[in-house]
C-alpha cells in the first residue's frame, strides 16, 4: 500500500487566485498532479482541502479525480495542520507515504523514481535533490506515520522529522530543476507552466 498526501488548503494569497484549479496538462493543477501520483504508483491519494473547500470539491468531481477528500477545518493554522490531517487520513497499513504541495507540482516519473529508490533502500526518508540542493516532494516510510500525525509548525513541521532521520535518509539526485518548483505567484506559474509546455520536465532515462 503506497498512499500521497496532497496539500490544497490554502488560500492562494500571493497568486491572486486558487492556485489548484490553474490550468496545467490540458486539466487543472490538482486534477493533474492527483492523476501523476497514481501514474507512480499510489494506491491512495489523499487532497487536504481548506480554504474554497465547495469550488475545488465540485472541480475535482466535475474532472473525475479519483481521489479521497480530507478537510482541513483549522487550515488558517498553517501548513502542519494539514500535514496531521494528511498523516490522520492515510491507511494505517501503508507501507509509504509521499507528501505533495499542490504549488509544488511534481511529474509522476519523479515520484516513481522516489518509491524506487525506498524499494532499494527501505530509508526512511527519501528527499530528491538538483545541483546540490534539496527538493520535493517528501517520501516517507509508512513507520512515520504516527509521527506525521504530531508535527507542529512550532516544531518545524517535517522539517524536524527530517532532522530526526538524518541517518536514514535517502536521496535521489535528478537532472531537471522541476523538483525545486514552487508556485508562490503568477510569474512563477507562468515560467514553470512554458518550461512544462517545452517538455523541460520530460523524464531524461
Amino acid at each position: 500500500m503506497i498512499s500521497a498526501i496532497i496539500l490544497a488548503a490554502g488560500e492562494s494569497s500571493r497568486m491572486g487566485q486558487l492556485k489548484q484549479l490553474l490550468p496545467w496538462g490540458g486539466t487543472t493543477l490538482l486534477d493533474w498532479q492527483v492523476r501523476q501520483a497514481r501514474l507512480a504508483g499510489a494506491d491512495d491519494v489523499v487532497v487536504i482541502l481548506g480554504h474554497a473547500e465547495e469550488t475545488i470539491r465540485a472541480s475535482l468531481a466535475s474532472t473525475g479525480t479519483d481521489a479521497r477528500i480530507a478537510v482541513n477545518e483549522a487550515y488558517l493554522e498553517g501548513r502542519a495542520s494539514s500535514l496531521r490531517k494528511g498523516g490522520e487520513a492515510v491507511d494505517e497499513t501503508a507501507e509509504a507515504v509521499f507528501v505533495i504541495s499542490v504549488d509544488q507540482p511534481r511529474p509522476g516519473w519523479v515520484i516513481r523514481r522516489l518509491l524506487e529508490t525506498w524499494r532499494e533502500t527501505r530509508a526512511s526518508i527519501v528527499l530528491p535533490r538538483f545541483g546540490g540542493r534539496g527538493g520535493h516532494p517528501t517520501l516517507l516510510d509508512g513507520s512515520l506515520i504516527p509521527d506525521l500525525r504530531r508535527v507542529t509548525d512550532r516544531t518545524l513541521g517535517l522539517r524536524a522529522l527530517v532532522e530526526a532521520n538524518q541517518e536514514r535518509i535517502a536521496t535521489v539526485e535528478f537532472p531537471s530543476s522541476s523538483v525545486e518548483v514552487n508556485l508562490n505567484t503568477l510569474d512563477e506559474y507562468q515560467a514553470a507552466h512554458s518550461a512544462f509546455k517545452r517538455g523541460d520536465w520530460a523524464e531524461v532515462k
